[in-house]
C-alpha cells in the first residue's frame, strides 16, 4: 500500500527480556526463548564494537548474501555496494548501530540512488541530490545502506509484483507473496541478508509483509516520526519505520527516529526496553472491513493470540469498533485513487502527455479512472466521513475502557503471486483487495499505531501474523505488549526454507 517520512537519535542496550517478563507478569518467566541463527541488529552492532568482526567483514557478508538471493528472491532494485564498501572499509561509522548494512525502500529519496517508486515511470529518474531525514538518521545511526529494496508500483498494492522490476517472493514459499508495500525490505529481513530494513505504511505496508514474512512490523502513529510532512489531515496516512526480527531493534530505531522537536504530535516516547508489570483490556475484532471472517487458517492464528495472552494475564473480551466498515473501505478507495491521480497528474506533466501503460501498470491506470468518473468534488463528503471515523476510533478507547485491540492483520496466509498483482482485471482485484486487506487501513485514517506480531505458523509452514493496535500515541504500550509476546512466544529462530 502507500507512505511518507523521519529523523532524529538516542540508544541504549535492552534489559533482560527474562528477567523483566519476570517482574511483569503474574506467573513464572517462560523458558528463555530459543537461540535465533542470525544477530539482529543489536546484537550485530555490539559484535562489531566489541570487535568480533569488522563493519568491512559485516558489510560484505551481507552484499554476498544479497548477490546470492536476488535471482530468486529479488529483493534489491538498486544496488549500492561500492559505496556501501568504501564506507565500511574506511572504519567503523558512528552511532549505535555503526557497520550495520541496511536497505530503504524504493518510495523514498536516497542521496546519491533514483528514487523509481516501482514504476515504469521512473526508469529514468536522476540519482537524489538530497534525502529525507528520516534517512539522515539511519546515516547517524551508523547504517550502511546497501540499496533500495524492492516495492509495488507507488506502494499501491499489498504485494510486492511490479511491471517494472518483477515478482519479489517469499523466502517461505516462493509461490507466495511477499506482501508490500514493504516486500522487499520484509524479505530481505526474513532471508537474513540484513538484520533490519526501512519500511512505509499507508495503509498496511508494514503489517502486511511483516505477516506475510513472519517479521515484527509497528506502524507508527500520524506524526511520530520526524519530518512528517503531514500531521493533522485524515489525508496524511504514510508513516515510516522498518521490519525487523526482534521488537528491541524496532524499539531501537523508533527512538531513533520519533520527533523530539518541542512542538511535536507526542511527549517522545523514548527507547522501550521490556514487557510493563500492569495488565490490559484487550478487545478481540475478528471480522475484516467486509463484516466476514477471515480463512480458518486465520481463524487458527487468531484464537491461538488470545490464549496467548489471555494466558499472559490480560484481559479479554470480543468487541467491534465504531465504524460502518462498508461505507469506510468504500471511502478510503476513493482516497487511495485520488492519490494515484495526483502521482499521475505529476507524470503528465514531466512527459507532456497523460500516462498510458508505457508508465503505469493496469491497476493505476485503473485507479485513476476511478477517480476520474467520481469526479474532483466527491472527495469532500469521503474526507467527512473518514474524518468522522477517525474520531470515533480515538475516542472508543476510553468509552470502553479497552487499551488494545487484537484483530488478524489479514483475512487469509500469504496468497498465490498473481492473485493480487497489477494485472487482474480491476473490478476482480478491487473485490480481492476489500476482502484480503479489511483490517489495516482504519489505523491509517485514525493516525493510530499498529502492529503485526508473528505469533502463529501454519501446517504448511508459512507465517501468519496477529494485529495489536491501539489509540493514537500509544507505541509504548504497544512496544511493551510486543516484548512480553516476544519473551512467550519467541519466533527469531524460525528461518524460512529459501535463505541465506
Amino acid at each position: 500500500m502507500t507512505d511518507i517520512t523521519r529523523r532524529t537519535a538516542l540508544a541504549a542496550a535492552p534489559v533482560a527480556l527474562a528477567a523483566a517478563h519476570a517482574a511483569a507478569a503474574p506467573r513464572p518467566a517462560p523458558a528463555p526463548p530459543p537461540v535465533s541463527p542470525w544477530p539482529d541488529a543489536t546484537a550485530l552492532a555490539a559484535d562489531i564494537r566489541a570487535g568480533r568482526l569488522s563493519a568491512a567483514e559485516a558489510v560484505e557478508t551481507a552484499i554476498r548474501r544479497a548477490e546470492g538471493l536476488q535471482g530468486t528472491l529479488n529483493i534489491i532494485v538498486n544496488s549500492d555496494f561500492d559505496r556501501a564498501l568504501a564506507k565500511a572499509r574506511a572504519g567503523t561509522p558512528s552511532g549505535p548501530f555503526g557497520g550495520v548494512p541496511f536497505l530503504v525502500k524504493d518510495l523514498v529519496d536516497y542521496k546519491g540512488l533514483p528514487t523509481r517508486s516501482g514504476s515504469q515511470s521512473g526508469r529514468a529518474a536522476p540519482a537524489a541530490t538530497v534525502q529525507a531525514q528520516n534517512c539522515d538518521a539511519f546515516d547517524r545511526a551508523g547504517f550502511v545502506t546497501l540499496g533500495k529494496s524492492a516495492t509495488p508500483e507507488f506502494g499501491y498494492l499489498p504485494t510486492t509484483e511490479p511491471v517494472a522490476t518483477g515478482l519479489t517472493r517469499n523466502p517461505w514459499d516462493l509461490s507466495r507473496s511477499s506482501g508490500g508495500s514493504s516486500g522487499g525490505s520484509a524479505v530481505a529481513v526474513a532471508a537474513g541478508v540484513v538484520p533490519v530494513a526501512h519500511a512505509t505504511d499507508g495503509g498496511g505496508s508494514i503489517r502486511i509483509p511483516s505477516s506475510n514474512c513472519g517479521l515484527f512490523g509497528l506502524k507508527p502513529s500520524r506524526g511520530r516520526i520526524s519530518d512528517f510532512e503531514g500531521k493533522a489531515s485524515v489525508t496524511d496516512i504514510g508513516v515510516e519505520h522498518v521490519v525487523s526480527r526482534s521488537v528491541r531493534d524496532s524499539a531501537a530505531l523508533f527512538a531513533l527516529t520519533e520527533d523530539m522537536a518541542p512542538r511535536a504530535s507526542f511527549p517522545p516516547v523514548g527507547l522501550v526496553t521490556g514487557p510493563a508489570k500492569h495488565r490490559l483490556r484487550i478487545g478481540v475484532l475478528l471480522e475484516n472491513g467486509a463484516g466476514h471472517s477471515p480463512t480458518p487458517e486465520v481463524v487458527s492464528a487468531h484464537d491461538h493470540a488470545v490464549r496467548l495472552v489471555q494466558g499472559l494475564g490480560h484481559h479479554v473480551e470480543p468487541t467491534h469498533l465504531p465504524y460502518d466498515r462498508g461505507q469506510f473501505i468504500q471511502d478510503f478507495l476513493a482516497l487511495w485513487a485520488g492519490g494515484a491521480a495526483q502521482d499521475a497528474a505529476k507524470i503528465a506533466r514531466a512527459i507532456g502527455r497523460a500516462p498510458d501503460e508505457r508508465e503505469l501498470e493496469p491497476f493505476s491506470l485503473g485507479m485513476v479512472e476511478m477517480a476520474r468518473k467520481a469526479g474532483f468534488a466527491s472527495l469532500g463528503p469521503v474526507i467527512q466521513r473518514l474524518t468522522a471515523n477517525a474520531l470515533a476510533y480515538d475516542t472508543w478507547f476510553p468509552a470502553h475502557q479497552f487499551d488494545v485491540v487484537l484483530s488478524p492483520v489479514l483475512s487469509s496466509g500469504p496468497p498465490l503471486l498473481g492473485e493480487v498483482g497489477p494485472s487482474v482485471a480491476f473490478d476482480t482485484l478491487i473485490a480481492r483487495l476489500t476482502e484480503y486487506v479489511g483490517y489495516t487501513p482504519i489505523h491509517n485514517i485514525a493516525g493510530a499505531p499498529a502492529m503485526s506480531v508473528p505469533l502463529y505458523w501454519t501446517q504448511d509452514g508459512l507465517p501468519i501474523g496477529t494485529m495489536f493496535a491501539a489509540r493514537a500515541g500509544n507505541e509504548r504500550m504497544l512496544f511493551e505488549l510486543a516484548y512480553e509476546l516476544e519473551a512467550a512466544s519467541p519466533w527469531a529462530h524460525r528461518i524460512p526454507p529459501v535463505r541465506v
